[in-house]
């Protein structure tokens, strides 16, 4: 949170003492805070402080708006009625940062009757350390403004009934089209359509494509029976996360498979501890974040030494940690054992800004044990959910990996297949069962296969 910005803060009377702690602490980062009000516990009406703040956004006077009330949810609502605000209800980190990197959020609202001032503080850091800047994600937010800035043409319209032309309806579908395929060349080898799409992909020749692979499934991809389009297949190595985890690695190994990943644009390279570092110069620069694994492979070690690991790994430079479960103490029943465990890396993780994956290792566990393991893992609010080290019995199942996505897919948590993902068909069923990340030495072979598919009839 170095960068300082300009807030407006207000609250009512249930949520004056955790505004006040928060402007204290905003004020102590270096940012320039605007108290909105309430300024005290008497009784006040908090959609009069609510829409004050959303002003100070939509005026451009204010970069981001803060609002406590009881249950964050009465100021999202009145915040959201203010042209050009984007207010959200975070009541975790996951929240905060999706508020941010998926839908550009410039208002938070949180429930002092909800979260601690302890987690309200994280959330905050969270809230205003983070981004939108993935091109899926900037394009459904200009979505989102078109659709404001129509709203207030209606509004000015003063309630009076128009009949919507022909004209009209051509006009706004033209804008949708625009929105949803900026940027994308026309390709007049392909299909005529006065419709956005008549074959399913005409809008999907780009490497959004593949996003679209790895957020809604294989489905999305728009292979089918016969025009001969051609997607942008490389461009699925933004889902895999580059490995080498063999206990013989050697630096050079290292240097080669982050030359590999920065060649290939690889979401991540995946490597063991002691490589933290090497691999973090090597990747410097890049968009390529450094991966490592904690408690690995056994997932035995006691939880103060996985705290202590990750906190290393993220000071040489990790981004992302995957940390085991203790397999024995969930086979044991100790289920309290494993959430103070994962507990112990989330945590860690926060405080260093870096994702935690927690690998169950489910080869070694029956369905029951599953489930419990994936409940824990939400339970700890973890980021994602893994299949496997690579080093037990088998890797990545599919009813696996659907399991994993049933049971955390609507909290927003990610799924990662790894162990065994050898090819493009392994991809292809992985994230058709619910995977958003791929864990596979064999990346390189899988995007080389991917190249070589065409469309045929």
């Amino acid at each position: 949170m170095s960068e300082k910005k300009k807030i407006a803060i207000g609250a009512d009377h249930g949520g004056f003492e955790m505004k006040e702690f928060l402007k204290e602490f905003l004020i102590k980062s270096g940012h320039s805070v605007i108290d909105c009000g309430t300024d005290s516990k008497d009784s006040v009406d908090y959609p009069k402080f609510a829409h004050a703040v959303a002003s100070k956004i939509s005026e451009g006077t204010e970069d981001f708006g803060i609002i406590v009330d009881g249950a964050g949810i009465g100021s999202a609502m009145v915040a959201n009625k203010v042209k050009g605000v984007r207010a959200a209800l975070c009541y975790d980190i996951s929240t905060a940062r999706n508020a941010r990197e998926h839908n550009d959020a410039n208002v938070l609202t949180l429930g002092a009757g909800l979260v601690g001032f302890d987690l309200a503080k994280q959330i905050l850091e969270i809230f205003l350390s983070y981004r939108c800047i993935a091109d899926r994600h900037l394009r459904r937010v200009q979505m989102i403004k078109y659709m404001d800035s129509q709203q207030g043409e209606k509004n000015q319209t003063e309630d009076k009934m128009i009949d919507i032309s022909n004209e009209d309806l051509a006009r706004v579908a033209e804008k949708i089209k625009i929105l949803m395929n900026q940027d994308s060349p026309k390709n007049d080898d392909h299909c005529d359509s006065d419709m956005i799409c008549r074959c399913g992909i005409c809008f999907e020749k780009k490497p959004e494509t593949i996003r679209k692979f790895i957020d809604f499934g294989v489905e999305r991809i728009g292979y089918h029976n016969g025009t001969g389009c051609e997607c942008v297949p490389e461009d699925i190595a933004k889902c895999i996360d580059h490995t080498l985890l063999k206990p013989d690695a050697t630096e050079n190994d290292i240097k080669r498979i982050c030359t590999e990943a920065k060649e290939y644009n690889f979401a991540a390279v995946c490597i063991s501890p002691s490589y933290v570092k090497l691999a973090a110069q090597e990747l410097a620069g890049t968009s390529v974040k450094v991966c490592t694994v904690v408690g690995f492979p056994s997932g035995a070690h006691r939880s103060e030494i996985k705290a202590l690991e990750t906190r290393q790994a993220i000071r040489d430079g990790a981004k992302e940690i995957d940390m085991v479960i203790n397999i024995g103490a969930l086979k044991s029943g100790n289920d309290d054992l494993v959430y103070r465990d994962i507990r112990a890396v989330r945590e860690a993780c926060v405080d260093g800004s870096a994702v935690c994956k927690v690998i169950i290792e489910a080869a070694f566990l029956n369905d029951d044990e599953k489930k419990r393991a994936i409940q824990l893992a939400k339970k700890a609010r973890a980021d994602y959910v893994k299949t496997s080290t690579g080093f037990g019995p088998h890797g990545a199942t599919v009813d696996d990996v659907a399991l994993m996505s049933q049971i955390v897919g609507q909290v927003g948590m990610g799924v990662k297949a790894a162990g065994g993902i050898k090819s493009l068909q392994d991809v292809k069923e992985m994230v058709s069962a619910g995977a958003t990340r791929i864990g596979a030495s064999a990346g390189i072979k899988i995007i080389k296969e991917a190249k070589t598919v065409t469309l045929s009839n």
